[in-house]
């Protein structure tokens, strides 16, 4: 037998087994699919109140699982996407599970939005931030995707303003990597670009690569960066700084690509509900603290959580609304509030302070 006849039944007998292992795939989704249509049954039989589908905990458990089961040659993430969408499909058959996000379509939100909740969801564009979380208060949707913060340029302030005033609670993070891409058009003449468009963040991001190619073309910041790839349609002199999301939505071209300045640029994002959510395991809580203007304050604040060992992964300050030089403090530690010690140390907070409120606990991210 030819060795290019021996390579032929080599790869038919491969096909045969992909073609048998593949077959075995969809029986067992088929199968998982019914359990979902079960749980979906058992809930409804059980309770006079609105199911609730979506459980973050139970997700973050599902998916961590897959990441410590997974022996390769796939890596444990993309182990973890894989399973992601699966349970997205099946999600979809209890309950489409509708999300705001901040719009409009093709922006890094809707990105975050659909990594941790699967395209099966259906993602909601909306306006402002602001817009986000009232249409999650009100009902109109069952969750909402915001940037909290950017690795390169902070917090985004407006934000962590809402949850001043708003009662929704905070029951999951994604984290994304951001890479910003120069994009055109059909009728872009690229040698006579003078304008570029992006969100004020994606400019600030690519300011040395922008120096360096384009140092005299305008930088014309716009509401986000999908609104920059759509203007640009329309323009022949024009570029705009934006992901693949919105290149893909809007037919446009790379002109370059991974433009941003530092090559770990991310940016977190928070998922918003209206339902405290139980332990997961790995969790993390956010709080906001209002101290009285006194000496020591600061470490009254902080001590307790030194205290009983608590580890703070973020704290920002924001002006108060109760009068000027007032401060607010928002802080993410490692735990859940369920936890004992954890309930220990805001108790000792609570006895300074002049305001605790509880943004949520939460599963740390996944994805």
């Amino acid at each position: 037998m030819t060795d290019k006849s021996t390579e032929q039944q080599q790869l038919a007998e491969l096909r045969d087994r992909i073609d048998a292992i593949d077959s075995d795939i969809g029986r067992l989704i088929s199968e998982r699919a019914q359990c979902a249509q079960t749980v979906a049954e058992v809930k409804k039989a059980n309770t006079d109140e609105d199911v609730v589908y979506y459980r973050p905990e139970r997700e973050a458990q599902v998916l961590r699982k897959a990441m410590d089961r997974n022996q390769g040659p796939l890596g444990d993430e993309e182990m973890a996407r894989l399973f992601r969408e699966i349970m997205s499909a099946c999600l979809a058959l209890e309950q489409p599970i509708r999300v705001a996000y901040l719009g409009p379509e093709g922006t890094f939100t809707e990105q975050a939005a659909l990594k941790h909740f699967g395209h099966s969801a259906v993602a909601v564009p909306m306006s402002a931030i602001d817009e986000v979380f009232r249409e999650v208060e009100a009902g109109g949707v069952h969750y909402g995707v915001v940037p909290v913060e950017n690795s390169t340029e902070g917090v985004v302030n407006h934000t962590l303003d809402n949850f001043m005033d708003s009662n929704a609670k905070i029951c999951g993070e994604v984290e994304l990597r951001i890479h910003q891409n120069l994009l055109v058009s059909e009728v872009t003449k690229t040698d006579s670009i003078t304008r570029i468009y992006s969100h004020s963040q994606s400019l600030a991001q690519c300011r040395k690569w922008l120096d360096a190619n384009y140092p005299h073309a305008d930088r014309i910041a716009v509401n986000s960066n999908a609104e920059a790839a759509r203007r640009i349609k329309g323009e022949w002199n024009a570029a705009a700084i934006a992901g693949e999301l919105a290149a893909d939505k809007y037919g446009l071209n790379k002109l370059a690509e991974k433009i941003e300045d530092q090559p770990d640029n991310s940016t977190r994002f928070l998922i918003i509900g209206r339902e405290q959510v139980p332990s997961s395991g790995d969790d993390k809580s956010s709080v906001v603290i209002a101290m009285r203007n006194e000496p020591g304050a600061l470490h009254d604040l902080l001590a307790p959580f030194q205290d009983h060992k608590i580890d703070l992964t973020r704290v920002e300050t924001r002006p108060s609304r109760s009068g000027n030089w007032n401060y607010v403090f928002f802080i993410d530690f490692s735990g859940h509030v369920g936890d004992d010690k954890v309930q220990k140390a805001l108790q000792a907070i609570g006895e300074k302070a002049s305001d605790l409120k509880i943004l949520g606990s939460y599963p740390k991210a996944v994805l």
